[in-house]
């Protein structure tokens, strides 16, 4: 009786046993649960750390980029300032330890003896004021040689881009204006065009013309094949082509061959004074007077002037060809 009471009893401690293990369960699921939420909140936590790294570095970047911005506004203005010291510095040099006075007063005088005898002077004979006369004059002749070399030049360079033999017809006659000496050419010009302000403008034309076809036939020819299939599947005339696809992409190189030619005509309208003496006197014929009466300040001082004058016509052609292009081309953001 006593063993059947004790069989009785072992399968309820048996099951109490077997029942501990179930009620540890709970503890370990809470544990899992308590660790998953601590690294979610590590998670988080690093989550948010990432974009406080990426702002400190964007603002870091930001403040190096500031500083060397701020550094090369400084240097684009020191530079030219240090450059024209040192060539001021130069002019001193030679002046006044590679020539006696003698020299020095018959080649090249000192800068300061120029500002004084030529840039201070106004006069009706010497000085600045007879300088910026003939300036109106050589700058005149030099805007309409311009005028008509850009006109003549795409034109010209139209017509060569039409087809192959255009251009093969055309361009070598090009060449030949571009290499021939302005001085052989001077006696023709004087017996067709006489010896005033119209050879003048030849000689300008001359000058500045080729750099405007080869520029604009550049362009021209640059349009891509597969725009000139586009229009073509549309069956557009050659003028739509041309005013639709070719002179827009023709442009950047357009005035980049009015940049060199703004130089050539100015170049071109003192050639011209030299050797066309009748009429207005321009800085050319006034340069040469001065060299013949040894009036070296004044030489100098025209010499400049000239120089100035091919400096603004030059940044006015790259004013304009940023203001047109600004919109759509990259060359518009370069300095000029």
């Amino acid at each position: 009786m006593t063993e059947t009471v004790d069989r009785s009893i072992e399968p309820s401690s048996a099951r109490t046993s077997s029942a501990e293990p179930s009620s540890a369960e709970p503890s370990s699921i809470e544990t899992s649960a308590v660790g998953a939420a601590r690294g979610s909140a590590g998670v988080d936590d690093a989550a948010n750390e990432v974009p406080s790294e990426v702002a400190a570095r964007t603002a870091e970047m930001r403040q190096v980029l500031d500083r060397k911005r701020a550094r090369d506004a400084r240097l684009n203005w020191l530079a030219p300032l240090i450059t024209f010291g040192l060539i001021i510095g130069v002019w001193y040099f030679i002046s006044y330890v590679r020539m006696d006075e003698v020299r020095r007063r018959t080649a090249l005088p000192p800068p300061h003896q120029v500002l004084t005898d030529g840039f201070l002077v106004w006069h009706d004979r010497k000085g600045i004021r007879p300088i910026l006369e003939s300036l109106l004059v050589t700058g005149r002749v030099a805007l309409i040689g311009l005028a008509i070399s850009v006109v003549l030049g795409i034109v010209v360079a139209i017509v060569m881009n039409t087809a192959k033999w255009a251009e093969k017809s055309i361009f070598p006659y090009a060449v030949v204006l571009q290499v021939t000496p302005i001085l052989a050419l001077v006696p023709l010009l004087r017996n067709w065009f006489g010896f005033g302000i119209a050879s003048r403008v030849v000689v300008c034309v001359l000058i500045a013309i080729f750099p405007v076809i080869t520029n604009t036939l550049f362009g021209l020819q640059s349009a891509q094949q597969r725009h000139h299939d586009l229009f073509a599947l549309h069956g557009v005339s050659s003028l739509t082509r041309l005013t639709k696809l070719e002179l827009p992409g023709a442009m950047p190189a357009i005035f980049t061959g009015l940049r060199i030619a703004a130089g050539g005509c100015v170049i071109g309208a003192v050639v011209g004074d030299f050797f066309f003496r009748q009429g207005a006197i321009g800085v050319g014929r006034l340069l040469d007077n001065y060299q013949k009466d040894t009036r070296i300040p004044e030489l100098i001082t025209a010499t400049i002037c000239a120089c100035i004058f091919g400096i603004v016509i030059f940044a006015f052609v790259g004013w304009l060809s940023n203001r047109m292009l600004r919109s759509w081309h990259d060359s518009a953001g370069a300095d000029t």
